[in-house]
């Protein structure tokens, strides 16, 4: 394992005998990887992930997106259709090498038939139960599917040449059965269930406890938001402006995330949550925006119950903007866009959230499809968060951009409510 200091490669008993420091800089390893039960990660390993997630210490992020990056991290992401169809002739030959050959010698043709039955059969429940397994991204069920279907002509192909070999109508039938239950399974859609999360918040709590305790703080990682100074003076120079836009997201740390990133800057345009984040500004900032007769306001939250209210918080709520007094355009996140996005994101589920979806006010569900209240009400969500950081900038930077021309023949924003509306929604998110 390498220490993160000085890229010296240390063995598990030179680790052991240095009381698991570095044996060349002394520096203290955060994990040990042998000691770990279930999940394994290495000093490195972890480093690479704050790396990675802050595009080389450029961007800042929540704790909650270092999370969901350490889980996809952690998944095993280089099984592909070759190398799980590569594992089932492997199976198959040395099950063939070592036993298949003995019990054809010893005349034991109809044994060797059931023995290659069995252990084919048992590759195909497996590989089926993985195409609908919650543990795995829907990328990767759609790949178990396919070798299903790929396994399976050649099961059939090869269960030929074998009957024609041993002239026994038997394997026939036994690889012909194997191979056509094999093509069907994996030609069954793959439903988009939710997926699980590998990482515990304990467990994920307890790494950066770790990491912090011995590597000291996270630099580009977000503290919880606070807002302490809440009367912070404004200039009146300032105060006079106004914005062209608005980005209210649901959650403060949302809000927290794109300011700590200059996004209010780099698009000239305000950032708050809806639940008053930035205290400090607030007040005055809300007073500068309702100043301007042209302002769009972009709503940005998860896609949950809580989160898919908060264009209507906005429209009818007198802190905000009552009587469609500003146009409002919602980027998401929607269940139309989870559902038209062929299983890329990450969808989980929750009580909470299903019993939530039940208690939707009318005003919210007209604007929801059968098929987006049917996936609330089964409790679904996807959080912003799950998104990296440059990913989730990326696309508000794109759906600011194509909002500029509202009603412009290419514009991706679909209008709510008729044409007496000033709400739209974003086809699309990503």
């Amino acid at each position: 394992m390498k220490c993160i200091k000085c890229q010296t490669d240390n063995k598990l008993k030179e680790r052991t005998a240095n009381g698991g420091r570095c044996k060349q800089c002394n520096h203290k390893f955060a994990f040990e990887p042998t000691a770990m039960t279930d999940l394994k990660i290495t000093d490195s390993m972890f480093a690479k992930a704050i790396t990675d997630v802050s595009v080389n210490d450029t961007l800042f992020f929540t704790p909650r997106q270092l999370f969901y990056f350490l889980d996809q991290r952690s998944r095993v992401q280089n099984e592909n259709l070759f190398g799980l169809v590569y594992q089932c002739m492997f199976y198959n030959f040395w099950s063939f090498f070592f036993g298949g050959m003995f019990l054809l010698s010893s005349g034991m043709t109809n044994e060797f038939i059931c023995a290659m039955f069995a252990l084919n059969s048992l590759l195909l429940a497996v590989f089926f139960v993985k195409s609908r397994s919650s543990k795995y991204s829907y990328k990767q069920r759609q790949t178990f599917a396919r070798v299903l279907q790929v396994w399976g002509g050649i099961v059939l192909v090869c269960g030929i040449g074998f009957s024609q070999l041993l002239y026994s109508s038997v394997v026939l039938v036994a690889s012909s059965a194997i191979g056509i239950l094999s093509i069907y399974f994996g030609s069954l859609k793959i439903p988009k269930v939710t997926q699980e999360v590998i990482i515990t918040d304990r467990l994920f709590q307890y790494w950066i406890n770790k990491w912090t305790e011995i590597n000291s703080s996270i630099a580009k990682m977000l503290p919880s938001p606070r807002d302490t100074n809440k009367n912070a003076a404004v200039s009146p120079d300032v105060s006079a402006y106004s914005f062209d836009r608005l980005v209210v997201c649901d959650r403060p740390e949302i809000a927290q995330f794109l300011i700590a990133n200059n996004f209010h800057f780099e698009n000239n345009c305000a950032v708050l949550s809806i639940t008053g984040y930035p205290q400090s500004i607030f007040d005055t900032t809300m007073e500068m925006l309702r100043r301007n007769p042209d302002l769009k306001v972009y709503a940005l939250h998860d896609c949950s119950p809580k989160g898919i209210g908060l264009v209507n918080h906005l429209r009818t709520s007198s802190n905000w903007f009552p009587n469609n007094r500003a146009i409002i355009i919602d980027i998401g996140l929607l269940p139309k866009q989870i559902l038209a996005g062929g299983g890329s994101m990450l969808v989980m589920s929750s009580q909470e959230n299903a019993q939530n979806a039940a208690q939707l006010s009318a005003e919210i569900r007209q604007d929801l499809s059968a098929e987006e209240l049917q996936w609330l009400e089964l409790g679904n969500y996807v959080e912003l968060e799950s998104f990296t950081p440059q990913r989730l900038i990326q696309i508000l930077n794109r759906g600011i951009a194509g909002s500029r021309d509202l009603g412009s023949d290419d514009s991706s924003l679909i209008l709510l409510g008729g044409t007496d509306s000033s709400i739209y929604v974003v086809d699309s998110f990503g």
